[in-house]
């Protein structure tokens, strides 16, 4: 299983904060993500870039360090390509395209970035729109909700009821291609009794990941996403009587079938077990 298929949290840190790289690494997220776009003034991109190509390259072959590189549509996307085409050492474990909107840019992307994990990050309606077809493209991992910037072109408020249709629809995209989804960050650093109820929400969504902004978010997020013991005892039984590769069996008196255990593993695996 691939990194991203297995991650639970994705951890920002500002490419122009480089005595941060190191901490965010110790935080305890699964991944990081070093972000050249919305973080990072304009004027400082050139030295982010220069920092954290140079720190991803120095790491040893499989580390969890990636990028977030600027739109298509800015004129820092090219300069982001430029420097990653030019880098030397360990590639980036994955690179997230900020405003993914069609999978001509994945497409793009994957053909500069052979062999490279992406995550196509999703803040428009035509984003939205063409999600499925993104998540299609194969070296795309991962589909990630960009919910300040998406609830923004569509005027409504970044709360939980306006984009709740969004969230569904994202989770349905990925399903259909088989590939991670990742929730947006919560915003509120102080509130981490919120950011690990919001993230128990996403993952009953279908939510397989959830992104942070700070090292704090960690263990909410990752108690956010451990399924209740219950649960976890009960998918652990349904596993288990099918073990011998039966198609259908019953556990107390309940028929359990292929989507049942398909349900079961997705417990255990959001559990790591």
């Amino acid at each position: 299983m691939s990194a991203l298929a297995s991650a639970r949290s994705l951890l920002f840190v500002p490419g122009d904060r480089p005595e941060r790289y190191v901490k965010a690494g110790a935080a305890g997220a699964d991944l990081v993500c070093i972000d050249l776009e919305d973080a990072v003034a304009p004027a400082a991109r050139p030295q982010a870039r220069a920092d954290a190509l140079a720190f991803i390259g120095a790491q040893p072959g499989k580390h969890r360090y990636g990028l977030r590189i600027n739109r298509f549509a800015s004129p820092d996307n090219p300069r982001d390509l430029v420097a990653l085409l030019d880098a030397t050492g360990t590639p980036p474990a994955f690179v997230m395209l900020a405003k993914a909107e069609c999978a001509h840019e994945l497409q793009l992307l994957a053909g500069l970035l052979p062999g490279v994990p992406l995550i196509a990050l999703i803040e428009s309606p035509q984003g939205l729109a063409h999600a499925a077809d993104m998540a299609s493209v194969p070296q795309v991992q991962a589909l990630m909700l960009g919910g300040a910037d998406l609830a923004a072109e569509l005027g409504c408020d970044f709360a939980w009821e306006p984009l709740l249709a969004a969230r569904q629809a994202l989770v349905a995209a990925a399903a259909q291609a088989g590939v991670a989804v990742i929730d947006v960050p919560w915003l509120d650093v102080a509130d981490a009794a919120g950011a690990q109820a919001e993230t128990a929400r996403v993952a009953a969504l279908g939510f397989t990941a959830k992104a942070l902004i700070h090292p704090s978010q960690v263990a909410p997020v990752h108690a956010g996403l451990m399924p209740a013991e219950a649960v976890l005892a009960r998918a652990r039984r349904v596993v288990a009587a099918c073990a011998d590769g039966t198609a259908a069996a019953l556990l107390d008196g309940r028929l359990i079938d292929r989507p049942v255990m398909l349900a079961a593993q997705r417990v255990l695996r959001r559990a790591g077990e």
